[in-house]
Formats: structure tokens, C-alpha cells, sequence
């Protein structure tokens, strides 16, 4: 049995931190060719890019709900 207690909002956090790298590995990759003056890629790539808010956003949904679930674990029941 694991000691670490998972929270509700922990699988958004990893996923989100996945999609957040994808995001920038692709941004990364849509910009290389701009700065060394090669063919552009097609506009797909660039919406790969998109992916980096998303995972942002989702992240940062997983942390809000991390920490409501922490709030109503310390808040006295009555």
C-alpha cells in the first residue's frame, strides 16, 4: 500500500504537465523554421501549439480541485 494519499485532482496535474510538454515541444518545433528562414510547416503544426494552454488550463483545474478537496478535509464537520 502506497503511503502518498492521492487527491482528486492529481490525474488532471500529471495530464495536464504531459499535454503542457507536448504543447511547447511542439511550439518549439513550429518556430525552428521561422528563425532559420526554412519552409514554413503547414498550419496543423501550429495548431499543436494549442496544446500547451490546454494542458496549462488543465493543470491548473487539477490544483484548484486539489485544493478544494484539501479545504473540505480541514474544515471542522458541524
Amino acid at each position: 500500500m502506497s503511503s502518498q494519499s492521492t487527491d482528486p485532482g492529481d490525474v488532471y496535474v500529471k495530464a495536464g504537465a504531459v499535454v503542457f510538454g507536448l504543447g511547447a515541444l511542439a511550439t518549439l518545433v513550429t518556430f525552428v523554421p521561422l528563425f532559420l528562414h526554412l519552409t514554413p510547416l503547414p498550419t496543423a503544426a501550429y495548431w499543436l501549439s494549442m496544446l500547451m494552454p490546454a494542458g496549462f488550463l488543465s493543470a491548473l483545474t487539477g490544483l484548484f480541485v486539489n485544493a478544494r478537496a484539501q479545504r473540505r478535509r480541514v474544515e471542522p464537520q458541524a
